[in-house]
């Protein structure tokens, strides 16, 4: 499709910062400037950004050089309830077009109680996206978000060859095992593969490190979230994810961050 190109650069990976968690959890007051954040992980060097209905309508200025990809899923927030099941889609793709989206995207969660319903969003919005020309990125996450389910490298595997059957165009997955044992999720895999970053960590060279060995076996690069939009200094935490997945550098070479 000719919208993953504004998606990957010719090397074939990718820089996604992820700016859509405030659809689910509570992002203040980390994201309150989201503008002077969106225009520094711009300067940093992003490839796309993975946000909101909401960003992607109130800051297309900011948005309109790198590439755009919307989050179609979701329907909790972090305010408690008694609400449970699966992420819906809220989203469909008409809409994503509307806003400028080069892409779309949902969570796809095998081995969860109600992984029927969360994974036939995958292949409603992989067959929008066919029709319309959209790729589609499924987060595909053995177990969803919760510990039920291990995050084994044969769980992951699985996932992640589940979301490709399933139609989507890019996997976004957690990286697993030994950097030899991630390259079975590489291999399973017949789409891109890009490793997700998790909760903010205070070591980001541990970070570094998985992303190091992530693209040493074949990954396609990252979508990295709260350990960008969290640091102090998002232009330089994007700056050097860029350096790890287009310029070949190492994590040791990474300093002062």
């Amino acid at each position: 499709m000719r919208r993953l190109g504004k998606i990957f650069r010719p090397d074939g990976k990718t820089v996604i910062v992820a700016m859509d968690h405030g659809m689910g959890m509570n992002v203040n007051p980390a994201l309150d400037r989201t503008g002077e954040i969106l225009e520094a992980i711009v300067a940093g060097g992003a490839d796309a950004v993975l946000t909101t209905f909401g960003i992607a309508n109130r800051y297309q200025d900011i948005l309109k050089d790198v590439g755009l990809i919307l989050r179609c899923d979701g329907g909790y927030s972090a305010i408690p309830s008694s609400a449970n099941g699966y992420p819906r889609m809220l989203f469909s793709v008409e809409d994503a077009l509307r806003v400028g989206a080069d892409a779309v995207a949902c969570n796809g969660f095998p081995g969860t109680p109600t992984e029927q319903d969360c994974m036939k969003n995958v292949a409603d919005l992989s067959a929008q996206g066919r029709a319309w020309g959209m790729p589609v990125m499924a987060e595909m996450l053995p177990g969803g978000f919760g510990n039920d389910v291990p995050k084994t490298v044969e769980n992951v595997r699985l996932a992640a060859r589940t979301g490709c059957e399933y139609g989507a165009s890019i996997i976004k997955t957690t990286f697993a095992g030994t950097p030899e044992e991630f390259r079975q999720v590489i291999d399973a895999s017949y789409q891109p593969v890009v490793v997700l970053g998790g909760e903010k960590t205070s070591q980001l060279s541990d970070l570094f490190v998985c992303i190091e060995q992530a693209i040493s076996v074949g990954a396609a690069g990252v979508a990295i979230g709260r350990n960008v939009w969290k640091h102090p200094d998002p232009a330089a935490v994007t700056r050097a994810l860029v350096d790890l997945v287009h310029n070949g550098k190492k994590a040791s070479d990474i300093q002062g961050l």
